[in-house]
């Protein structure tokens, strides 16, 4: 067990499976994690920000740091790290890694977006509200042109 100490559940009331990272998305996050030789100390970050062709993106880094109001949780033995703002449209969403012939990459399914940009990277959320857009996914102009 690691030393590295956890701050417990802000008083945000979320579901502790706020999002659920399957075991092979796991397996891979922990095999970049130590590839990158980062300490127990870093965990993942999940967020979305304003931007890409649906106007919001999701993202994901490794942080060593904790900000006021975050939810931390363990997901398939993973630290997890959600700001509360991303917190309310990332709820209940399932990160996957997807391992093909053609390509691996991670894929987010996400129960709050009626809409996702082609490439899987951007999403429109069911309130149809998101944060003030930054552009992105290579375009700007419909198309996705991340491909």
């Amino acid at each position: 067990m690691s030393d590295v100490a956890v701050k417990p559940m802000t008083a945000i009331e979320i579901d502790p499976a706020l999002v659920t990272v399957t075991a092979s998305a796991a397996n891979r996050l922990l095999s970049i994690k130590q590839e990158k030789e980062l300490s127990d100390q870093y965990a993942l970050r999940v967020f979305v920000a304003g931007g890409g062709c649906s106007g919001l993106q999701y993202g994901m880094s490794f942080d060593d740091q904790t900000n006021e109001g975050d939810t931390e949780f363990f997901a398939s033995g993973l630290r997890v790290i959600v700001d509360p703002m991303s917190a309310q449209y990332i709820g209940g969403a399932s990160i996957d890694y997807i391992d093909s012939l053609m390509g691996g990459g991670f894929k987010i399914d996400n129960p709050n977006a009626t809409s996702s940009c082609g490439c899987g990277s951007s999403f429109k959320p069911k309130n149809g509200e998101a944060p003030a857009s930054g552009g992105g996914c290579g375009s700007g102009a419909g198309g996705c042109g991340c491909h």
